[in-house]
């Protein structure tokens, strides 16, 4: 267990020792009793951190891992400090069980030693602290009590708050104060679970002042006295605690009606004390209140060579907190520390900064104080600056890096090289990979504004366009503007069609005009020397090429794969490594299609390439699953997801691709849930691209449920929108057979028969084997159905056998069951054992549990023709009358379910329609209609 000395000392923070917060106390206690998280909130000096320490110390028992980390405004800059507070302690019980690319993260972080893997958006750092915080409560609750939220430096805000969004059940409860002084505190619970309750601490009465300063030992005080103290404090607690303080220290007392013999601001009680010491040691704590994590060994080498005994003096007078098991030096409270900087004359404090500049250790530390001891433009700081933010980009703190470039920018010279602009640029940059877009753009705009240099122009624009992430559409205007800053350079114009391909997808859903651009891009790239652009749209022009069925796609594909290659590009998840994977599946090349994934996501973990990661796992799992390896397909399509949720990257992707491994080898409910959580995400995305995917995923599910009306609807609006964007290589989505087969159960055999046409068309001329013995399944289906039971039997087992040699598992078994419901009337158990031992060996369940339901039905009938229904049906929907039909021949529900591949609920529900429709109340009604048919 990890609990820090100061909470188990509870008598001194006793919940009933909390003065004047008992209502806010008790709710918040009940809020940490149900599992919930507290945020509070108020002005400084109000009580945050007495009412914290309170609930923490009550609360310790009962967590088996208590966290804390309390900062301070001197050490906001500078990255992952609040981190090292929190998990220093524990790195090394953790991270033995994080993998290899987080854990290596994690330790730089901490340690400050080694090369980070994080190169651009520190992704593998956040999945650490979301693993290290989900492997403590793995072990028993966790208690987190961060104090000082707002002093929390940004990298470390960014990694608790990303945490914290996604530790979902998790035994992990979050404890935390923020000062808002006449600031909101929502921005705050970014840092924080959903379901925080935030509390605000507000001023006290002046009956709770004289508790306070009662309980504090200022007694004697009149009640005018109190009353004073009260009115000049207004209420806060701190404040009046050091009114009190100073009232009991002075020999000379007020008399009544006089004003306090005190200033009214806390800065001026603090200047009053720190009159009492004297000028070295004033001098000593205006270093300390400059430094980040100021220690007695900084102290002395900033040339504070007295520290210990003017540190000493300051604690005496409640300057400074003392701890013997901390080293830092820490100030009785951050606005004392505030109020002597704040107070100090300029050149004194730029002097304080000089001398920090060459005592601190971090390299980031000394290039801030440089800056801060520098007046004006002056190119060795800013160079000094922007190697600081090379090395918070690497250190996976892209914040940082934004606000140290801004820095350096701040100290070019106009006529520097590089100039003020590139370095506000390059901040924006590090802003975009930080997500703050807002600051990016802000940035970039500003750098429009008086830029001329087109190089300088058109990448400000690329920052406004990544700025507006999915919502390209919204930028529309951008485009005319950058390409006009472009003019006739190459280089420049590669970007910016590379940009104009994703919009045509992304936006418009226009795959012929996104080739276009792409081929476009990768012309001009080349021409201006510009290969990992040149890279990057050649293979984005050979994907949009596979997916369209363009007969350039192979030849497009090894242009992208020549020498020389650029290492990013070669393991990224758009380059050309990814389009040559995605051609081998669709061409049915299934081991070397596994063989290339395989080894790029290894090089994506290797690498610490999250996101690469994630879109690579995913589509490992979509090629096991078509082996038929239902099972593995399902493990590694869950850890697709999963890390797509904790690092909100691929999330639409990763829940498509996990709702055809549950249809297939899961649970059918679960798949039917992430397909519409996918098609949701991308309705949202205005992603038109994977919204067809997510209803190719959600349209199987619902034919393996056996709503084949539901699945017909969804895969017709496949249709159309992979028709309108230009697809058809019928191996990119793979739907066209399940359509078919909905068709068919829906009695609509002439459409799906229309459907298998055009398809096969297509299919032939890419030659995709695969999908044309699927389309041979279905066509058999067909057949069936309009009553041509041996050329069904020949064309299915045919199919069965080629989709075997092909090595897709699933469809396999698939045929076979086909094949078993068509080739006898009363086959029994063992006609089904073909079927059920493929689907085995798959793992299949669903489809396992469909063969149990055909042979608890009984003998299959031939499937019911629609015209041969009595016309007394003809004014019903096909489904309709098909379970009309079967009504009439004294099916059951249950084996109407199991004929038609439908639940009983669906056949229920039908049913209900029918009744309506034709003007009856119940099945025997339908009977009596069929007699009276018969003895016309």
């Amino acid at each position: 267990m990890t609990v820090r000395r100061d909470f188990k000392e509870s008598a001194r923070y006793r919940p009933d020792l909390v003065i004047g917060r008992e209502e806010l106390f008790s709710d918040a206690r009940e809020q940490l009793a149900r599992g919930g998280s507290v945020l509070l909130h108020g002005p400084a000096g109000i009580g945050k951190s007495t009412v914290l320490r309170a609930l923490a110390a009550e609360n310790a028992g009962a967590a088996r891992t208590v966290l804390r980390c309390s900062a301070t405004e001197s050490e906001s800059h500078l990255p992952f400090l609040a981190l090292a507070d929190l998990f220093g302690l524990v790195l090394d019980e953790v991270a033995p069980r994080l993998p290899a690319a987080q854990r290596t993260a994690l330790e730089s972080a901490l340690t400050g030693r080694g090369e980070s893997t994080l190169q651009r958006d520190g992704l593998a750092l956040r999945l650490a602290v979301l693993s290290t915080l989900r492997a403590l409560a793995d072990e028993g609750p966790v208690l987190v009590v961060a104090d000082d939220l707002q002093w929390l430096d940004p990298a470390s805000a960014e990694l608790l708050g990303f945490a914290a969004r996604r530790l979902g059940d998790s035994p992990v409860r979050m404890l935390c104060a923020v000062r808002t002084d006449g600031e909101e505190y929502d921005r705050h619970l970014r840092a924080c679970p959903p379901d925080t309750l935030a509390v605000r601490l507000g001023p006290f009465s002046r009956t709770q002042v004289s508790a306070l300063l009662d309980h504090r030992g200022y007694t004697g005080l009149s009640r005018s006295t109190v009353r004073d103290i009260h009115r000049t404090s207004a209420g806060n607690p701190l404040f009046a605690l050091e009114l009190g303080r100073a009232l009991a220290e002075s020999s000379a007392r007020p008399r009544p009606g006089e004003p306090l013999p005190v200033p009214t601001s806390l800065r001026a009680l603090v200047l009053s004390r720190l009159e009492m010491l004297s000028d070295e040691a004033r001098r000593t704590l205006l270093v300390a209140s400059a430094g980040a994590r100021p220690t007695l060994a900084l102290l002395h080498a900033a040339g504070r060579d007295n520290a210990e005994a003017e540190t000493a003096q300051a604690a005496a007078l409640g300057l400074l907190a003392t701890d013997p098991e901390e080293p830092a030096v820490r100030f009785a409270h951050p606005l004392i520390s505030a109020a002597l900087y704040a107070e100090a004359p300029a050149q004194e404090r730029r002097a304080v900064h000089a001398a920090l500049s060459t005592a601190a250790s971090d390299p980031i530390e000394r290039a801030r104080h440089l800056a801060l001891a520098a007046t004006g433009a002056d190119p060795e700081v800013a160079a000094r600056l922007a190697e600081a933010a090379a090395l918070a980009r690497d250190r996976g703190a892209p914040s940082v890096a934004a606000s140290l470039g801004l820095l350096a920018a701040r100290h070019t010279p106009a006529d520097g090289e590089p100039g003020p602009d590139e370095r506000r640029l390059q901040a924006a940059e590090d802003a975009i990979t930080a997500g703050e877009a807002d600051l990016a753009r802000d940035i970039a705009r500003e750098v429009l504004t008086r830029a001329t240099v087109p190089a300088e122009r058109v990448r400000a624009w690329m920052v406004v366009i990544e700025a507006a992430g999915q919502a390209l559409g919204e930028v529309d205007a951008v485009f005319p503007q950058v390409l006009a800053d472009a003019g006739e350079d190459p280089r420049l114009l590669a970007l910016v069609h590379y940009q104009l391909a994703w919009r045509e997808v992304v936006v418009d859903g226009d795959f012929a005009k996104s080739r276009q651009e792409a081929a476009h891009a990768a012309e001009l790239a080349a021409r201006g020397g510009d290969r990992r652009t040149e890279l990057m749209a050649l293979a984005f022009q050979s994907s949009t090429e596979t997916l369209m069925g363009h007969p350039d796609a192979p030849r497009t594909i090894q242009r992208a794969l020549q020498e020389p290659q650029d290492p990013d590009v070669a393991s990224h998840h758009n380059g050309a490594a990814m389009a040559r994977f995605r051609w081998l599946l669709m061409s049915d090349q299934l081991p070397e299609a596994r063989t290339a994934i395989t080894a790029l996501l290894r090089e994506a973990r290797r690498r610490g390439m999250v996101e690469s990661e994630v879109h690579f796992s995913r589509l490992l799992a979509d090629t096991e699953l078509r082996f038929g390896h239902c099972g593995r397909a399902l493990d590694v399509a869950g850890e697709s997801l999963r890390l797509a949720r904790d690092s909100g990257i691929g999330e639409s992707a990763s829940a498509m691709l996990a709702s055809l491994a549950e249809a297939s080898g899961g649970d059918v409910d679960r798949a039917l849930a992430l397909a519409r959580e996918s098609a949701d995400h991308a309705e949202v995305d205005g992603d038109q691209l994977y919204l067809s995917l997510s209803l190719a995923a959600l349209g199987y599910a619902q034919l393996v449920a056996g709503d084949a009306q539901a699945a017909v609807r969804s895969l017709r609006r496949v249709r159309e929108l992979e028709h309108a964007m230009g697809i058809s290589d019928p191996a990119r989505g793979r739907w066209q057979g399940d359509l078919a087969e909905a068709l068919v159960r829906i009695g609509e055999p002439g459409e799906a028969q229309e459907l298998i046409n055009v398809t096969r068309v297509h299919a032939v001329r890419l030659n995709r084997a695969s999908v044309l013995a699927v389309l041979d399944r279905a066509e058999a289906l067909v057949r069936a159905a309009r009553g041509e039971h041996q050329a069904a039997q020949a064309q299915l087992l045919s199919a069965q056998d080629r989709l075997a040699r092909l090595g897709h598992g699933l469809e396999e078994a698939r045929a076979a069951f086909a094949l078993a419901r068509l080739r006898s009337r009363n086959p029994g158990p063992g006609g089904y054992e073909e079927a059920a031992r493929l689907f085995r060996r798959c793992r299949a369940l669903p489809w396992l549990r469909q063969v149990d339901k055909a042979v608890a039905a009984g003998p299959a009938e031939a499937e019911p023709v629609p015209a041969a229904t009595p016309a007394v049906l003809d004014g019903l929907a096909a489904m309709e009358r098909q379970v009309a039909a079967l009504v009439m021949e004294g099916a059951t529900n249950r084996e109407i379910a199991g004929r038609l591949f439908i639940s009983v609920k669906t056949v229920e529900a039908t049913l209900t329609r029918v009744y309506r429709k034709l003007g009856i109340r119940s099945r025997v009604d339908i009977v009596r209609l069929a007699a009276g048919r018969r003895s016309t």
